[in-house]
């Protein structure tokens, strides 16, 4: 898969809890983004943040927090992000979602030049 020098990065914020599609909302993007041959999906997995009630959700020892924030980053061409978001929004009810034009420097399957 070839991604052009100037793309597009996806990212999406929402809550471990949240869900879409019947199951985790990260693992359905995920899933979703792999469907519509995007170029590759990321999940990170945040230890501290706070959304729109103002909560905080961590990971400190002495307070189980269960919700924690999740980040999902999605890069590829601008058309194709695009066309993603129509099918992101059919099942996503909460979170952030942002764009941003990246330059793509590398790009390359393990073992390939």
């Amino acid at each position: 898969m070839r991604i052009p020098t100037q793309a597009v990065l996806l990212r999406i914020f929402i809550g471990e809890d949240d869900r879409g599609d019947g199951r985790p909302l990260y693992e359905a993007i995920v899933l979703k983004a792999r469907e519509a041959h995007l170029a590759g999906a990321t999940v990170l997995r945040g230890g501290l943040g706070f959304g729109h009630s103002s909560r905080l959700h961590t990971t400190k020892i002495l307070r189980l927090s269960l919700d924690l924030p999740l980040v999902v980053e999605i890069v590829d061409e601008e058309h194709k992000i695009n066309a993603f978001l129509e099918i992101l929004e059919s099942f996503m009810t909460d979170g952030l979602v942002t764009l941003e034009k990246v330059q793509v420097l590398q790009y390359r399957p393990n073992g390939t030049d």
